[in-house]
């Protein structure tokens, strides 16, 4: 038992994916484009006291997205230019390790999309009350970097994720 007193326990956290916000926005030819996805499935393992346990694995479905509108929402499910959905049935991140930042925390690791796995670093705070709390951050990504439409064009190249995962323990 004495051993066991000075062992920390990264703590698991369950999110609400229904509750879960996972947004973005680029520029499009008329405007900014903003959208979201649904079906966020998460396994995270944090506690601010033990980063080096901690780690986050998510995914969506591509399928799911929605901009608003249904000719557009079809255009990035099913073009092959797009998310093609039809052969790409996940975008998921895995941490390889979190850090603390001056802002909150980061997370460093993999973004994959279109069979594509790049190096991804997501900023993000954490803020806990009692046995739940909310994960929110916010990165920028390169769609070229991940074969998401056409290089140059009408639509923009950087598309602001924005998240807002709300945790229980």
């Amino acid at each position: 038992m004495a051993l066991m007193a000075g062992l920390t326990f990264t703590e698991n956290w369950k999110s609400d994916a229904a509750n879960a916000k996972i947004s973005f926005s680029i520029k499009g030819p008329f405007g900014t484009v903003n959208g979201n996805f649904t079906g966020l499935k998460t396994e995270i393992q944090f506690d601010e006291k033990d980063l080096s346990g901690s780690s986050v694995s998510a995914s969506i479905d591509p399928a799911t997205v929605s901009t608003g509108i249904g000719l557009r929402n079809r255009d990035l499910r099913k073009k092959e230019e797009w998310f093609d959905t039809d052969k790409y049935k996940e975008i998921s991140f895995h941490s390889r390790k979190i850090e603390k930042t001056a802002d909150g925390f980061k997370a460093i690791g993999e973004l994959t999309m279109k069979g594509v796995t790049k190096p991804a670093v997501i900023p993000f705070t954490f803020e806990a009350k009692g046995a739940t709390g909310v994960f929110k951050g916010q990165f920028t990504l390169k769609r070229e970097d991940y074969n998401l439409g056409k290089s140059g064009g009408s639509v923009g190249s950087e598309v602001t994720i924005k998240l807002e995962v709300p945790v229980k323990k």
